[in-house]
């Protein structure tokens, strides 16, 4: 990376799956793999970007799913905001180990292991510097991580939501299973909703677009597609009114 890079962006939320963290294991965390994306998030940090972290809980709750079946559905989602925290407090260790100074900040209190969610705290630490994640999502049940994410970087002021995934961008179906799927360089909100292309849910998107928030999708599974989107230049999906 040239010395004189100069990021695209000012301030970012990143949207981390649960998922992502798993590396090559069926739940849990991989340590290599925490440590991998913490090393490219403080590369992002050391641009001078500010960062704020929405992490998913699936590597956790997959792991408790079936203790959770016929669980009411509020006891289930709360379940899965705990592993959020979970999460959060292994990516702010592995931060922290590079010397990145990280606060994590939860919507449901708990500060004997983290601080409470309050908006101008958090936007604080960020101007200080520190790389913020937030745990337990909104703190209500029925809201997915996506939704929490396009929310805290409504109440953030980020210019952008970069949604890290599995694949390079946002697929016409699953590449995986249909070779021949189409990729997508730029979408509107509309257009990923009336094509149910499923990359955050519904309320995520139509949140983003209320707000003007654009959503950029790449791979977090590429090293180094983080730094080469927040510099500009990345291979992803651009989410946009724009299109």
């Amino acid at each position: 990376m040239p010395e004189d890079a100069k990021p695209a962006y000012r301030r970012v939320l990143l949207k981390l799956s649960g998922e992502a963290l798993m590396g090559g294991q069926d739940y849990g965390l991989e340590a290599a793999t925490v440590k991998r994306i913490a090393a490219e998030i403080k590369t992002v940090h050391d641009l001078g970007v500010e960062l704020c972290l929405v992490i998913g809980g699936g590597n956790i709750f997959r792991g408790v799913k079936g203790a959770a079946a016929g669980m009411d559905r509020a006891s289930a989602d709360y379940m899965g905001m705990l592993a959020t925290v979970i999460n959060a407090l292994a990516m702010q260790s592995a931060l922290e180990l590079e010397g990145v100074h990280t606060r994590v900040l939860s919507a449901i209190p708990m500060q004997t292991v983290c601080e409470p969610y309050i908006r101008r705290r958090a936007i604080r630490h960020m101007e200080k510097g520190r790389v913020v994640i937030f745990g337990a999502g909104t703190g209500n049940p029925s809201f997915t991580t996506d939704t929490a994410a396009a929310l805290r970087a409504f109440e953030m002021n980020c210019d952008v939501i970069m949604k890290a995934t599995k694949v390079d961008g946002v697929y016409s179906a699953d590449p995986v299973t249909t070779p021949d799927a189409e990729r997508f360089e730029r979408l509107t909100y509309r257009e990923v909703l009336q094509r149910d292309l499923r990359v955050m849910d519904a309320t995520a998107i139509a949140h983003a677009r209320e707000n003007g928030v654009p959503i950029l999708v790449f791979s977090i599974h590429n090293a180094g597609a983080l730094v080469d989107v927040a510099l500009g230049h990345g291979n992803c999906t651009v989410i946009s009114d724009g299109g």
